[in-house]
């Protein structure tokens, strides 16, 4: 696995043509743009966790049935930081960095105190978000990166905090109809509450006219949401929405704010100020759109670790949420490098297998309803959401399917009644092996896989004008152990799970996170593609009267 883990892996800036064997549908035009961790050592210094790694681009281009690839290291303050010392300045998720040794660590640490909570790194690993025209690589911090989806050129950098309060955020928006983004974030100790905030980037923004006016500097707090604890906020990587509802996990998975901001002084990583407390429940907000408040029942299920919600509707005065469920945190241990390299040299199997899991809650509460009795009357699950005193209600979920993660559906139905799942498969390893389609309806499952082949997140792209839910096709990048064979970008039909085309390019390929796939891209892909400030001029040039 070290060629997957254990080298740095080279940007390709310019577009490289990819041999492609199979056939590529005629309609399937754009670029899936992708993000990962794809950098671990900087001069003699290692991160220690996967998670850690500097953020590295990558993209493949598909038109008139030809591919191109091309990568490039986000060249975020966090990477320049680091190139510039040749070691690694900057703190990371598993990593504690002392900027500057010849400074006395002590008084940077108290520093830091002074403002609780230390300013986080820029190194933007996780998912690409569209605002608007804009792109932006993301991360779970204050910070985003606006990029070129064409050069991946590293642009602006938005800090949250300038526009809404918050510490963190996901990776992991949502958007409706009109391109709007839905996300939520952490407020830490802000006028002495810890909250959950819940805001709203516009797609477009009316400026009588104006040029240049950006939707990210037009954020607006949409509502929030009290935290059980003051000083342990949860961890959380996502959140569902329905037409009408915001789902929001409170999960036992939580945040030692005093431990982190003295994790400088203790040497100690910010992951060792995340702890899973066994004990406690999960927390089930519902909140109502329209109201913009969480509905007064309490709802709570058994302590559990939810990395991605997959999708969640509306059905009979309940709501339905599908997630992805650990039984505890062990997977974060899993991904330090060490452990990476130990799970595959011996083939150790996961401590918690994640599984599909389905919840219902009842949106109207029966008053009259026994103690103990089951709220849900729904045909179509086998989940349960038993009353109990003083308008609690306690959900045990339907278990759907074991070992799938990285999670994707078709968007159109998102927030409404589904019935695929494309994900990865995730058995003996925390690495997917092979790429599924789960039924939600009949439980079965048709997969895709090759031995010494890693499949990323597969995502799907839906064929124009379709009427079927899985009409349309299938992307995943594909890495390699097997020398005889390059990596490569799979295409799957979605319907049948069979393979149409393969796109092989001879770089070492990273594994990836998240990302997205733009359509109809409307550039050269073999060529150099144009700078921004190119774009405005060419673009000033269209419009400017004629003399």
């Amino acid at each position: 696995m070290d060629i997957i883990f254990g080298r740095n892996k080279k940007e390709q800036l310019e577009p490289l043509r990819a041999r492609v064997t199979g056939r590529i549908s005629a309609w399937l035009q754009g670029t899936l743009l992708r993000s990962g961790p794809g950098m671990h050592t900087v001069g003699e210094t290692r991160y220690n966790h996967w998670f850690d790694g500097l953020a590295l681009l990558h993209s493949f281009t598909i038109r008139d049935g030809k591919i191109y690839y091309r990568s490039k290291y986000l060249r975020s303050d966090t990477y320049n930081a680091n190139i510039e010392a040749n070691r690694i300045v900057v703190s990371e998720f598993g990593t504690m960095a002392y900027p500057d040794p010849c400074k006395n660590i002590f008084s940077k640490a108290f520093s830091y105190l002074s403002h609780t909570i230390p300013d986080f790194t820029d190194n933007c690993l996780i998912n690409i978000m569209k605002c608007g025209e804009d792109f932006c690589a993301t991360t779970e911090t204050n910070y985003i990166r606006k990029i070129n989806p064409q050069t991946l050129e590293t642009l602006e950098k938005v800090d949250y905090r300038k526009h809404v309060a918050v510490n963190l955020a996901t990776s992991h928006p949502h958007y409706d109809d009109a391109g709007n983004v839905l996300n939520i974030g952490t407020s830490i100790v802000d006028k002495g509450k810890t909250k959950y905030v819940i805001f709203k980037i516009p797609a477009t923004v009316s400026g009588g006219g104006k040029k240049g006016l950006s939707p990210l500097k037009h954020m607006e707090v949409f509502c929030s949401i009290a935290s059980h604890s003051l000083l342990s906020p949860s961890y959380y990587h996502s959140f569902g929405v329905t037409e009408s509802y915001i789902v929001f996990l409170e999960q036992p998975f939580k945040m030692d704010i005093l431990k982190m901001a003295t994790a400088y002084l203790r040497g100690a990583s910010w992951a060792s100020c995340l702890a899973f407390h066994r004990e406690d429940k999960t927390y089930i907000h519902i909140i109502d759109q329209r109201t913009r408040k969480s509905v007064l029942t309490k709802f709570y299920t058994d302590p559990m670790v939810v990395f991605h919600h997959v999708n969640a509707y509306e059905e009979d005065s309940c709501l339905l949420f599908d997630v992805i469920a650990y039984e505890d945190s062990s997977l974060y241990q899993l991904f330090y490098l060490a452990n990476l390299k130990k799970s595959f040299e011996e083939n150790s199997r996961l401590t918690s297998v994640p599984a599909l899991k389905r919840f219902a809650v009842p949106l109207h509460m029966d008053k009259n309803a026994e103690m103990g009795s089951n709220l849900i009357k729904l045909s179509s699950t086998t989940a349960r959401a038993l009353k109990e005193e003083e308008d609690q209600v306690y959900c045990q979920p339907e278990l759907l399917y074991e070992g799938l993660e990285l999670p994707r559906i078709n968007y159109a139905h998102n927030g409404k009644r589904y019935r695929y799942v494309f994900a990865a498969e995730v058995q003996w390893s925390p690495i997917p092996t092979k790429v599924i389609k789960y039924d939600i309806l009949t439980k079965s499952s048709l997969k895709w896989g090759e031995v010494h082949c890693w499949p990323a997140e597969p995502v799907f792209v839906p064929t124009p004008g379709a009427e079927d839910e899985d009409h349309g096709i299938i992307l995943s990048a594909i890495a390699s152990t097997d020398p005889q064979k390059l990596p490569f970008l799979l295409v799957l039909d979605a319907k049948t799970f069979t393979e149409l085309a393969r796109a092989s390019v001879d770089v070492e390929m990273h594994l990836d996170l998240h990302g997205l796939f733009i359509p109809g891209a409307d550039w050269d892909a073999g060529k150099q593609a144009p700078s921004r400030e190119e774009r405005d001029r060419a673009a000033e040039r269209r419009v400017a009267p004629r003399t």
